[in-house]
């Protein structure tokens, strides 16, 4: 038996692993500044101007438009080249070089000032809100009525607006007398209104109902009688008489709800703690109606003055008054002071 078989030995040779490839890292790197210029495109839409959003909507629209007026990127920073003007330096004539106007610059600066005082003065107010309206949900004397309490910011400033309900009124019925509790939400809110240093406006409305009940007395008599009851209330509680500015009654002329007149809704007191601008305006018009009232009239000196109207003849000073022997009688004596022409014995009687 032949046993010189070859044997055959295998032997397997183990290794780690070879590389496999960077595939996924350059996939990862292009996420990651995928992701980089999303949330900087997210950014730039957040600080961009009404102004700087529109140019670059422009640019998206028409690109071309913007490369054909020398400008080709949306948002122009400076330094990149414009369109050369139809006219140049040279061409103006020397006599008609333009003088440097000092006051556009003040103007201008003006404006920047008061723009930037307008957005403080925003805060502030808008600041004021958070306060009353955190007042408004700890308190417990305010928590009651929270739902007639309505607070918002308007052009004139903060108005704060205390609403009638059906079962909760703020006054008796057909008068200028608090409610107790009226009472206590004005003095709840008048030391954190008294903390910003600004003026306010009190208003009186009511709703469509007319008033019944006394000769020659309406809505407008008594929105205004509650609205100084407001005021008298403010001040008992410490609000400073100086930071008033007008308390005025505007009766059924500014409901706020126009499509039911009768909701007690419309019955309310507001209280706006004014800007600055709104401020100037009301102390502008007070200004006017008083100069108005002491300026004396105007005329012409081409014509003579025309003489008064006068119900009863004016006595001379120098010479006595004589009583009548006999007493005649006279037509009947007028109300009006200016139809007399001022004859302060018209009112004698």
């Amino acid at each position: 038996m032949d046993n010189n078989q070859p044997i055959i030995v295998k032997r397997i040779k183990r290794s780690a692993g070879g590389h496999h490839g960077g595939a996924w890292k350059i996939a990862f790197a292009d996420f990651a500044v995928a992701m980089m210029a999303f949330f900087l495109v997210m950014w730039l839409l957040t600080v961009a101007s009404p102004e700087e959003l529109q140019q670059i909507s422009g640019y998206f629209n028409d690109p071309i438009g913007f490369e054909e007026g020398g400008s080709p990127y949306a948002i122009d920073l400076g330094g990149t080249p414009t369109v050369a003007p139809d006219r140049t330096l040279s061409d103006i004539r020397e006599d008609e070089s333009p003088i440097p106007d000092d006051t556009q610059s003040e103007s201008a600066s003006k404006t920047v000032e008061q723009v930037a005082s307008e957005q403080v003065e925003k805060r502030e107010l808008e600041m004021l809100l958070q306060e009353l309206q955190n007042k408004i949900d700890v308190e417990p004397v305010l928590q009651r009525f929270k739902d007639q309490i309505l607070l918002e910011i308007t052009q004139d400033g903060l108005r704060i607006q205390i609403v009638d309900a059906e079962n909760r009124p703020m006054f008796a019925s057909g008068s200028p007398e608090l409610r107790p509790y009226f009472e206590e939400i004005l003095l709840a809110l008048s030391d954190t209104i008294a903390v910003v240093p600004k003026k306010i406006s009190i208003g009186g409305h009511t709703d469509a109902a007319p008033f019944v009940g006394r000769r020659g007395y309406g809505n407008w008599e008594l929105s205004t009688e509650r609205a100084n009851a407001a005021r008298r209330t403010l001040l008992a509680a410490g609000y400073p008489e100086n930071q008033l500015a007008r308390v005025v009654g505007f009766a059924d002329s500014a409901l706020f709800d126009r499509a039911d007149p009768l909701n007690p809704i419309n019955r309310r007191i507001d209280i706006v703690v004014l800007n600055k601008r709104a401020e100037d305006q009301i102390l502008e018009g007070l200004g006017d109606q008083v100069e108005s009232l002491g300026a004396p009239a105007q005329q012409d000196d081409s014509e003579p003055p025309a003489p008064l109207e006068q119900s009863a003849p004016l006595e001379s000073p120098a010479e006595p008054l004589q009583e009548p022997e006999q007493e005649q009688a006279r037509p009947p004596r007028s109300t009006n002071f200016f139809e007399d022409g001022g004859d302060p014995q018209s009112f004698e009687e």
